[in-house]
């Protein structure tokens, strides 16, 4: 939070790095989000939905998939563990580094701040909301969204597997429906994330090498569910 906050004061050029990624967006002829938004911006219940759930699912959403995972799959929870933080902090250093403002600020190419609209805003006027406003790119949203749908893809069985996609394509049309984030945001969000899983990978395949090479061993007065968080080094984000 304190990092979010120095960022904050690093503001400058972020409606151009928009305009900017606006620009590449339409040379890789990415969907439009200014044209799903209008699909959606004058139908009330479901811009009540959409703002709703993009203030109000995301941190509940990983909150619940860290907890399921500690109580239930603690073996795994390590991994994910590990994995949510470096995400965070490699998202949190790209803002800080790159101020870039969210589609709601460029009114001129048709954008509408559904928040504002509606008057279910988390940010409110004049950058008085809960969080940095020019600090989009990458999102969060996205990043905590493909986090979950993962995990819970590959650990949840049945039925319940689906609940981590759900979520994933909801927080894809909250996101790009308030006109919150752009869809570059959700990529490069995806890309540190994969960087997070592997660094995290390799950091822990490389402190069990120096374990048994330096004739570390394991506290085997720990519970199972402890050591369990100590041996998943070797275990793909694909199994976990």
């Amino acid at each position: 939070q304190y990092v979010r906050h120095l960022a904050v004061t690093k503001s400058a050029g972020a409606i151009e790095n928009a305009e900017r990624l606006w620009d590449i967006q339409r040379w890789m002829h990415l969907p439009s989000e200014v044209t799903l938004q209008r699909a959606f911006i004058d139908n009330r219940p479901s811009m009540w939905f959409f703002n709703v759930y993009y203030g109000g699912a995301h941190v509940p959403a990983a909150g619940a998939l860290l907890i399921w995972v500690f109580f239930w799959h603690r073996d795994r929870y390590a991994t994910i563990r590990a994995t949510f933080a470096l995400t965070i902090a490699g998202c949190i250093a790209i803002q800080a580094w790159i101020p870039l403002a969210p589609p709601r600020f460029l009114t001129e190419l048709g954008f509408v701040d559904a928040g504002l609209k509606y008057g279910m805003s988390v940010y409110g006027t004049g950058g008085q909301g809960i969080s940095n406003e020019v600090a989009a790119m990458p999102s969060l949203h996205w990043a905590w969204a493909f986090l979950v749908a993962i995990a819970v893809w590959r650990i949840a069985s049945g039925r319940w597997r689906w609940l981590g996609p759900i979520h994933l394509v909801l927080t894809a049309l909250a996101v790009t429906v308030t006109a919150n984030h752009w869809w570059l945001d959700g990529a490069v969000a995806g890309v540190v994330l994969a960087i997070a899983y592997v660094v995290q990978r390799n950091a822990r395949i490389a402190l069990s090498v120096l374990r048994a090479r330096f004739g570390v061993q394991r506290d085997e007065s720990a519970t199972p569910g402890e050591r369990g968080n100590e041996s998943v080094a070797d275990r793909p984000l694909s199994n976990a």
